[in-house]
């Protein structure tokens, strides 16, 4: 029967995920180049809480965990495992008071309506991975920023997705350069739990009813320790929420 669902309901969550990100690009270029980043902010909060919404059609039931209590006042630096390409939703949703910029690859940067324009237009870095001193300048650049706006910047420092939702071993080299350019940032630990399990088979068919849940940590004062023991640390409380 699960296998059945997963034919029929594919379809449609698939409809639904394109037709958002077709509807919402316009709206998001003509109220950024009208009114400016902060209209062009909001529109893209409703879209990801509607993508968000989309995963009911494949019986997955998101759940939000830890309350959003961290300051609005110094920028934040979120630190999240990483486990598919819905990851970005429930981050950007969770912590949408903060307005978190991404660190990502270049190649997103382009030809996915909605993506690709709230990330060249929104403040991440594009980062270039075979390009080393390219991808060091964005994410100082992304630093800087969020130093003086008070913003967050979220970073994978797995590298890479984990398919299986085993959690990969963190590298510090990212965040380093973050708190070197923002260092009045905290440091927020981020758990994504089961989406790694919506494309067990791919994106198609897709898993139907996955358990889903996101959970802010507590957060870690940087001060008076290095990047290395920071990110061992929200390595250790993420793995730990996990049970890993």
């Amino acid at each position: 029967m699960r296998r059945l669902l997963a034919y029929i309901l594919s379809p449609i969550f698939w409809f639904f995920f394109g037709l958002l990100l077709l509807v919402f690009h316009p709206i998001q270029v003509v109220t950024n180049k009208i009114w400016g980043y902060q209209v062009r902010k909001k529109v893209v909060d409703v879209l990801n809480l509607l993508l968000i919404k989309n995963m009911y059609f494949i019986g997955a039931r998101p759940q939000f965990c830890g309350e959003d209590s961290l300051p609005t006042d110094r920028p934040l630096i979120i630190i999240s495992n990483h486990q598919s390409t819905f990851d970005i939703s429930p981050i950007i949703w969770q912590l949408k008071k903060h307005h978190p910029k991404f660190i990502s690859k270049i190649e997103l940067g382009k030809g996915i309506p909605s993506i690709s324009y709230n990330l060249k237009h929104g403040g991440s870095a594009l980062i270039d991975r075979k390009n080393k001193s390219q991808s060091i300048k964005e994410i100082i650049t992304l630093g800087r920023h969020i130093e003086k706006e008070n913003y967050a910047a979220c970073i994978f420092p797995e590298g890479t997705r984990s398919r299986n939702g085993k959690l990969k071993k963190f590298q510090s080299a990212g965040v380093a350069t973050l708190l070197r350019m923002a260092p009045s940032a905290l440091v927020v630990p981020f758990v994504i739990d089961g989406n790694y399990k919506i494309l067990e088979k791919g994106y198609f068919p897709l898993y139907i009813g996955a358990p889903l849940k996101y959970t802010i940590l507590d957060a870690i004062e940087p001060q008076g320790k290095d990047a290395e023991e920071v990110v061992a640390m929200a390595e250790k409380a993420i793995r730990s929420c996990l049970n890993q």
